[in-house]
């Protein structure tokens, strides 16, 4: 999965399958603003979870 683009801000995931976690890492105007944490089970992460994980964070931000 490639990195998302929502009012300005840029989402990067990456992820660990061995560890089974990961980490969205959010950018704004190329800044580093903060990692966005979060687990899985399987071999990769759900797109819906992370694509979740954004619009939760976009809203909470008021993005």
């Amino acid at each position: 999965m490639g990195a998302i683009e929502r009012s300005g801000y840029r989402f990067e995931p990456e992820f660990s399958v061995i560890e089974q976690n990961g980490a969205v890492h959010v950018y704004h105007k190329g800044d580093f603003v903060e990692e966005i944490k979060f687990t899985f089970t399987g071999k990769y992460p759900l797109v819906d979870k992370i694509e979740e994980l954004v619009d939760e964070y976009c809203n909470e931000k008021g993005l």
